[in-house]
């Protein structure tokens, strides 16, 4: 037995590594302010691009694009802030699925953002209709201190 075989035969060979966890889907609607690594399959109903600067030709100017984009899924809608790549995965139509996506407060209402620790995934066309008549972002929350 080789050198190689017998190391991938068993001293132990990555049987310490943690076990990868599944993710756990969750729908729109069960989204709540101040929660984070969220996985979620949603389409885009609509797609703005609210900030766009700096210049492509300088190379230590990065470009920043930010879009708020309305997706959803069979539950409810919510507004999805992405940034720079994720502009372009998250046009209107497209399904994707949100890994471990965080909930941003703005304006006392909820964001959904995937920042550098997510990902954002174009995935199969989903089967679902959107629920687009229960708008989560437009919930306004209060921060209300509860004393002990």
């Amino acid at each position: 037995m080789s050198t190689a075989a017998a190391a991938s035969a068993g001293q132990g060979g990555g049987a310490a590594a943690p076990a990868k966890r599944q993710p756990v889907f969750v729908k729109v609607d069960q989204l709540k302010p101040g929660t984070s690594g969220h996985t979620l399959t949603v389409k885009v109903v609509s797609s703005k691009m609210v900030l766009q600067k700096g210049r492509a030709a300088s190379a230590h100017l990065r470009q920043t694009r930010i879009a708020e984009c309305l997706v959803g899924d069979e539950t409810g809608t919510i507004v999805f802030t992405a940034r720079n790549d994720q502009v372009d995965l998250t046009t209107p139509g497209a399904t994707v699925i949100l890994r471990n996506a965080k909930i941003d407060m703005f304006k006392g209402s909820m964001r959904l953002a995937v920042d550098k620790w997510g990902r954002v995934e174009v995935t199969e066309p989903a089967n679902f209709t959107v629920k687009e008549d229960n708008n989560l972002s437009l919930v306004e929350y209060e921060l209300v201190n509860v004393e002990e």
